[in-house]
C-alpha cells in the first residue's frame, strides 16, 4: 500500500517507486500518449491521492512537472473551489492523452463552479483535447451533478449536433458519449436524445450517422426506457 506524501517531492519519489514500466506497453495499446509515462495504474495513484488535503498549488506542481501520472494525481488533489478559468484554460492546453482529459474533468472540473462555463468555451474550441474535454464535460456533470435541473443540459444538445461532424477519434467518441449520457440521465432528457439521435442517422455526414446510430441503438433499447420510467416515478 502507498504510504501518503506531503509534498511535491514526496509525490514523485513515490510515483517512481510504484511505476511498472512494463504496463506503459497497455497504456499504447488502450491509445494513450505514454511518452511522459512512468507506467502505473490508475488505481494505485488513486491510492497515493486518498491521504493527501486538497491543494492546489500541490496540483499546480504536479501538473507542470509533465509526467504523465503527475498530472493525473493533480485533478484528484486539485481543490475545486481554488481553480480560476485561467488556470483551467491553462491546464487544458496541457492534456496530452484522452485519459487524462477525462480524470480532469470526472475527478475535478464536474464538481466545479466553472463546469458550465467551461463546457460552452472548450466545446467549441478546435485544439482536439480541449473540444473532447467540453464534451467530457458534459457527461461528467450529467453524471455527477445529481441536483441540477434537466434544463440546465439542454442548451448541450445544439453543441452535440453542431460538432457530431468533426471526425477526430477522440472528439467524436466524445459527442457520442456526451449525448447517449444525457439520454440516460432522464426521462426528460431521454426525449430529445433519441430525437438528436434519429437526426444524426440521416445525416450526410458518416461521423455524425456513426454517432447517431450508436446512440440509438442504446438509448431505444426498451429496459433502458423503462429504468428511466422507474426513476421518474420514484421521484
Amino acid at each position: 500500500m502507498p504510504r501518503t506524501p506531503h509534498n511535491f517531492d514526496e509525490c514523485i519519489a513515490l510515483l517512481n517507486a510504484n511505476a511498472e514500466p512494463e504496463y506503459k506497453a497497455k497504456m499504447i495499446h488502450f491509445g494513450i500518449d505514454a511518452n511522459t509515462a512512468l507506467g502505473m495504474r490508475m488505481p494505485i495513484i488513486r491510492e497515493i491521492a486518498k491521504g493527501i488535503v486538497k491543494d492546489q498549488a500541490l496540483a499546480n506542481q504536479l501538473w507542470d512537472c509533465g509526467i504523465h501520472e503527475a498530472k493525473l494525481l493533480a485533478t484528484l488533489v486539485g481543490d475545486k473551489n481554488a481553480l480560476t478559468s485561467k488556470l483551467l484554460d491553462d491546464w487544458v492546453l496541457g492534456i496530452t492523452s484522452w485519459d487524462i482529459c477525462d480524470q480532469l474533468c470526472a475527478n475535478l472540473l464536474a464538481i466545479s463552479p466553472l463546469a458550465e462555463q467551461k463546457i460552452l468555451e472548450w466545446a467549441e474550441r478546435e485544439e482536439e483535447y480541449v473540444r473532447r474535454a467540453g464534451f467530457a464535460l458534459i457527461v461528467y456533470r450529467a453524471v455527477h451533478q445529481k441536483k441540477a435541473e434537466d434544463e440546465s443540459f439542454l442548451p448541450y444538445f445544439a453543441l452535440i449536433e453542431k460538432y457530431a461532424t468533426d471526425p477526430r477519434n477522440f472528439v467524436k467518441k466524445a459527442v457520442n458519449w456526451a449525448l447517449r449520457q444525457l439520454g440516460k440521465r432522464s426521462l426528460n432528457l431521454h426525449a430529445p436524445a433519441l430525437e438528436l439521435s434519429q437526426k444524426l442517422m440521416t445525416s450526410e455526414n458518416s461521423t455524425a450517422r456513426w454517432i447517431g446510430t450508436d446512440a440509438y441503438k442504446e438509448l431505444s433499447q426498451p429496459q433502458r426506457i423503462e429504468r428511466l420510467r422507474d426513476k421518474a416515478a420514484r421521484r
